[in-house]
């Protein structure tokens, strides 16, 4: 069992960054895929990107890929989501997920309640 809480939220001009911060409790973090995805009003929860349980491997939605940056700390059992040049489009809840790895929502068996991100223009 894992719960995850995620943190760093908040209102941010466009152009600005934010960090995202997901604590994990619970046993063996390492052993899990970490993921963010995102949900807008009104839309389906899309995938932002993934990191394998110890780090070595990690992609990122092409749309996001040169502005949001995964990571992780398996000694603190954190992992974070780094956003860059935020856009009003990335207005949405931002999920963290662990489980085995990959874009699906379904390869995620633990989530998190999300933190709102609101970028204005």
């Amino acid at each position: 069992q894992v719960q995850l809480v995620e943190s760093g939220g908040g209102l941010v001009q466009a152009g600005g960054s934010l960090r995202l911060s997901c604590a994990a409790s619970g046993r063996d973090f390492s052993r899990y895929a970490m993921g963010w995805f995102r949900q807008s009003a009104g839309k389906e929860r899309d995938f932002v990107a993934a990191m394998s349980g110890n780090g070595g491997t990690k992609y990122t939605a092409n749309s996001m890929k040169d502005r949001f940056t995964i990571s992780r700390d398996n000694a603190n059992n954190v992992v974070y989501l780094q956003m860059n040049n935020l856009k009003p489009e990335d207005t949405a809840i931002y999920y963290c997920a662990a489980g085995s790895g990959g874009s699906s929502l379904s390869s995620y068996a633990y989530w998190g309640h999300g933190t709102q991100v609101t970028v204005s223009s």
